[in-house]
Order: structure tokens, then C-alpha cells, then sequence
């Protein structure tokens, strides 16, 4: 007796980042931000001022917005520390604080 249930395709790539229009992950959502800014505030100036510095606005914030979420992207936004990092040695006791003020002498 055959299974009369239908078969759907599973999608497999369920371990890769979401990608959109070449930006991947959470910097879809601050793509997504940068225009909802972008467009909140072209409306506002255009609103207080005139349509074309809320276009004008509108265009600055969203090549500025997209570029820096561009850049982070490719960058990535850890910090990545190139030198020599000099780790003070604090296992080091001072004597007299240890004793609490009190000086020793070694006597020979």
C-alpha cells in the first residue's frame, strides 16, 4: 500500500546567514534601520522646510547609512587589536602592605 501523503522540498541551509541584496544577517536589519531613518526624517524636513532639502536629506542619510552598514559588513564590527599587548604582572605583593606597614629586616 502506497503513502498518498504529498512530499514537500525541506530546505537545507538552514546553517547559513540570510542574505539580501549583499548584505547578510543582522546588517540586513541595519540596512532596514538606515532607510526607515533615511525616509522618517526626509518627511519631517520636508514637512518643516521644503521637498527638496527633505529629498536632499533623505539622500544623504541613506548613502551614509547604507555605506557604514556596507563597511561594517565587510570589516566586521569586533575589535581586532594588531600589537603587543603588555599584561601587568599583578600577582606581585608588596611587602609592607602585606604586613600592613610594618617594615622587616633580615638580620644575617
Amino acid at each position: 500500500m502506497k503513502n498518498n501523503q504529498p512530499t514537500y522540498q525541506v530546505y537545507r541551509g538552514l546553517q547559513k546567514p540570510l542574505v539580501f541584496k549583499s548584505f547578510k544577517g543582522r546588517y540586513i536589519y541595519w540596512g532596514l534601520g538606515s532607510i526607515l531613518l533615511a525616509l522618517i526624517t526626509a518627511m519631517l524636513i520636508s514637512s518643516l522646510i521644503n521637498i527638496l532639502a527633505g529629498m536632499a536629506s533623505m539622500t544623504v542619510i541613506l548613502a551614509t547609512g547604507l555605506g557604514t552598514t556596507a563597511y561594517y559588513q565587510q570589516r566586521g564590527t569586533k575589535i581586532i587589536f594588531k600589537g603587543t599587548a603588555l599584561i601587568p604582572n599583578n600577582l606581585a605583593f608588596d611587602r609592607q602592605a602585606r604586613l600592613g606597614g610594618q617594615t622587616i629586616t633580615h638580620e644575617n
